[in-house]
């Protein structure tokens, strides 16, 4: 069975590629599969290949079963092929100490303390995992034993922010007269400057780089590839590819299989016109997945293993076994309901459902007569769309941060106006033009959105895993950061805030996921480093399971039966609670269509019809 349809395109892409390869696209999309599958396909032709993931929630681990760190480390069992893991909390650290230890034995406690204070921050993080990321893009020694570099991006709106860093920063320090900044004495990023600018240089040349926008052939997916497309191109990346990822083509008369060839089809068919004008390579779906060398080198090839002939009949008297005891949705919304306030959070990877799932809760938290807000803190919203109406009870934002970023600055600049000196407020003007005041003002959203659940429900829709993770992990630091902009105190808000997140009568957190192995892994890790901030989950979600859709398509039903292992790992050794959904034949937008999530019986009677 050919894996990719018009392998031939693949064939193409790998004979165009040129020295660096840029994946992108919206989370869960395959980005670290496809980039995979390139990399393999380069090594196995002779050439050597170092592939990067630069995502704070990176899977490259496990697809490729290699325990890797932040320095390059060969791939047993497959040529050529070396990979890394840019660790943004370690470079981070290590960032801060080349920053710090050469005042340690010169300056005072308290000033080592202040600088350390002010390398704390999540904007600090970033700009320390893209030092990393320059380096081997525009630092020729740095890669100068490898062919090709593939560089295996963090989902599109993080992706997005992080490349519009360099130029923000080197206004900043070309403007910057105090000689420090959030990331500590400018002296060094000043050195940094040739880095970032060797490295955009490259990006943009089209000899040089590829960008590969990897999608599901899915509309909320190519309408992101899309957006990337356009804001990429308008940065100088032109050199674009386009790689649909997992198309469906249905080979039984199964309804199941039907509807989501059907999806897979009318995706295609109406995607934006820019993206349809790419140079594009279709891959046929994999049920199996593509984790472990073997699988990769099959994709590679082009084909996969056969499915058994019994393999329906085996998924219908296997999985009632792993239904029984997970949590009905009535029973969950329930528990959720019974303080009539509180914060709901979905948190998980990319491309698991949070977005649907934080709609659809609130849909029916609003249906039940509850006041009920519902925002995001994902560069990529798609709240808006997803909702698609207005409902009773039930109000709708995000969190803008380029909005949140001139309300901050006006707010402080005014406080302090005819309070400072002339020189005093240039001072602040120009400390306020720093890019990390942007992450200071989405942090003040992000307390003052939560807040709002003291007088009725927030349903807060969180970005991708590693996104959110800096966020929290910031919290304390934080509280220092907007003091000491702000010209001294902070909000009540701000100041709650780790009290409400730690509550769990006030913060219910919720962990989506999909039953397949690096959703589920990198949820757990999710809440281990939720367990460590102390913040205890309240339940998990496993999402778009084809177990539970009655499929007796071989294809889904060997998906089915991959997916029994994972419903049972969360259930029985990761969650308390577990609620189930199953794959639905048709795209979850619109109120209606939202409520079907998670009301089984509503969803029965759309079945029938």
């Amino acid at each position: 069975m050919l894996l990719f349809r018009g392998s031939l395109q693949m064939k193409e892409l790998i004979a165009k590629s040129p020295r660096f390869l840029f994946f992108t696209g919206k989370g869960g999309v395959g980005k670290t599969s496809m980039s995979c599958v390139v990399a393999v396909s380069l090594a196995d032709r002779g050439k050597r290949v170092l592939l990067i993931s630069t995502d704070p929630a990176s899977n490259l681990d496990e697809a490729l079963e290699t325990n890797l760190s932040g320095k390059p480390r060969n791939i047993k069992g497959q040529a050529n092929l070396s990979a890394m893991n840019i660790d943004p909390v370690q470079a981070a650290y290590e960032y801060r100490e080349r920053i710090v230890a050469p005042y340690r034995r010169t300056l005072p406690k308290e000033a080592v303390q202040s600088i350390e204070e002010q390398l704390s921050g999540a904007c600090t993080v970033e700009i320390a995992g893209f030092n990393e990321f320059s380096r081997f893009i525009g630092d020729e020694k740095a890669i100068e034993n490898y062919d090709h570099v593939i560089l295996d991006t963090a989902p599109t709106g993080h992706t997005l922010r992080l490349l519009n860093l360099p130029s923000a920063w080197n206004d900043f320090i070309i403007e910057n007269k105090t000689g420090s900044s959030c990331l500590g004495p400018l002296s060094g990023l000043k050195e940094q400057r040739w880095t970032y600018e060797k490295a955009l240089k490259s990006l943009t040349d089209k000899k040089k780089t590829l960008l590969v926008l990897v999608s599901r052939a899915e509309n909320i997916a190519l309408k992101e590839a899309a957006r990337a497309s356009v804001e990429l191109g308008l940065m100088g990346m032109k050199n674009q590819h386009l790689i649909i990822n997992g198309i469906f083509h249905a080979a039984s008369e199964d309804e199941t299989a039907k509807s989501f060839a059907r999806k897979s089809k009318e995706a295609i068919a109406g995607m934006p016109k820019g993206l349809s004008k790419l140079p594009r390579t279709s891959v046929a779906y994999n049920p199996r997945g593509l984790t472990g060398l073997k699988a990769i080198s099959d994709a590679a090839d082009g084909v996969v293993a056969p499915y058994e002939p019994d393999i329906a009949a085996q998924l219908k008297n296997s999985k009632d076994i792993f239904t029984r005891k997970t949590v009905k949705w009535s029973k969950l919304l329930d528990q959720i309901a019974e303080k009539k306030s509180g914060l709901i959070m979905t948190m998980g990877k990319g491309g698991v459902g949070k977005t649907s799932m934080a709609a659809a809760i609130a849909i029916e938290l609003a249906e039940r007569g509850h006041n009920v807000r519902i925002s995001t803190t994902d560069p990529a919203a798609h709240i808006l769309d997803a909702i698609d109406g207005a409902r009773a009870n039930l109000t709708v934002s995000n969190i803008d941060p380029k909005k949140e970023t001139i309300h901050y600055v006006e707010a402080v600049l005014k406080k302090n106006r005819g309070i400072l000196s002339d020189d005093g407020m240039s001072l602040l003007e120009e400390e306020l033009r720093s890019p990390c005041i942007e992450e200071i003002a989405v942090f003040q959203a992000f307390a003052r959105t939560v807040a709002q659940a003291e007088d009725g429900f927030m349903v807060l829709d969180t970005a991708p895993t590693g996104h959110t993770l800096l966020l929290l992990d910031a919290t304390e630091s934080y509280h220092r950061e907007v003091a000491r902009n702000s010209g001294g105190g902070i909000s009540d808000d701000v100041g709650q805030l780790l009290p409400r997140l730690r509550n769990s009568e006030f913060t219910k957190v919720l962990i989506v996921t999909l039953p397949e192995a690096t959703p589920v892994h990198e949820a757990q890790r999710l809440q281990d480093d939720l367990r460590r901030a102390k913040i205890e989950p309240f339940a998990w979600i496993i999402n778009q399971s084809f177990a539970l859709s009655s499929t007796a398509d071989p294809a889904l039903s060997t998906r089915g039966m991959s997916e029994l292992k994972y419903i049972d790992e969360v259930r029985s050794r990761l969650a308390d609670k577990t609620v189930l959904s199953p794959w639905l034949p048709y795209e979850v937008k619109g109120i209606e269509k939202l409520k079907l999530l998670i009301n089984q019986s509503n969803r029965r009677k759309h079945y029938e019809k």
